[in-house]
C-alpha cells in the first residue's frame, strides 16, 4: 500500500528524481519520459470517461480497469530491472493484462460497421477524448519502444505488448462511443483541393 503523508519534499529540485529502485535520474531522462506519459495517457483516459460514464457504462468499466492497468505500466517502468535484488517484488505488466486488453477489444469490434476510410477524430465528445487519449498512448509507446532499444535498458514483453494493445482499443473505444461507428466522421482524400 503506498502512503503520501507529504505531496512535496524536495528531493527534485536540483532536477533528478527516484526510481522505483532508489536509482536517481534526471527528469528528462528517457525512463522518466516514458512512464511520464503513460501517465498522460492516463490523464486523457480519465477525461474520456467523463462522457463514457453516463451513457456508455460497459466501456467506462473498461476504461476503470485500463486506468489501473496504467499505474501498473508506470511501477512498471519506473522500476528498471537492473538484475539487483531488491527488498520487493517490483510490479510488472504480466500477459494476462494483455489477455484482458485484446478480449475486450474484440468484444467491442464485434459490433462496429467496417471501415471503409481512415476515421478523423470526433463525432461525439467521448470518440473524439478517446481518439486524444490514443495519440497520447501511441507517444508513450514511442518512447517506451526507444528505451527498451536503449543499451542497458530493459522493459518488459508484456508492457511493451500491452501499451500497443492500449491505443488499439483507444481506436476500437472510440469507433463504439460514436454509436458502432455510425457517427464516425470518415476521412475524404482530396476533398479541400
Amino acid at each position: 500500500m503506498v502512503t503520501l503523508n507529504r505531496i512535496y519534499t524536495r528531493t527534485g529540485d536540483a532536477g533528478d528524481t527516484a526510481l522505483g529502485n532508489g536509482e536517481r535520474r534526471w527528469k528528462f531522462d528517457l525512463r522518466v519520459e516514458a512512464f511520464g506519459t503513460v501517465d498522460e495517457a492516463n490523464c486523457a483516459i480519465g477525461l474520456a470517461r467523463l462522457s463514457t460514464l453516463p451513457t456508455l457504462p460497459k466501456l467506462d468499466d473498461m476504461l476503470a480497469r485500463i486506468q489501473n492497468d496504467m499505474f501498473d505500466l508506470g511501477a512498471d517502468l519506473c522500476t528498471p530491472d537492473t538484475g539487483k535484488k531488491l527488498d520487493y517484488e517490483p510490479l510488472r505488466i504480466v500477459q494476462t493484462q494483455v489477455d484482458r486488453l485484446e478480449r475486450e477489444i474484440d468484444d467491442l469490434n464485434a459490433d462496429l460497421r467496417p471501415l471503409k476510410s481512415f476515421v478523423l477524430p470526433g463525432g461525439s465528445a467521448a470518440a473524439a477524448a478517446l481518439h486524444l487519449a490514443r495519440t497520447v498512448t501511441r507517444r508513450a509507446e514511442r518512447l517506451i519502444v526507444e528505451l527498451a532499444r536503449n543499451p542497458g535498458e530493459v522493459v518488459g514483453d508484456a508492457a511493451l505488448k500491452y501499451v500497443n494493445r492500449l491505443s488499439d482499443f483507444l481506436f476500437v473505444a472510440s469507433r463504439h462511443a460514436n454509436h458502432n461507428g455510425a457517427a464516425d466522421v470518415l476521412w475524404v482524400p482530396g476533398k479541400n483541393r
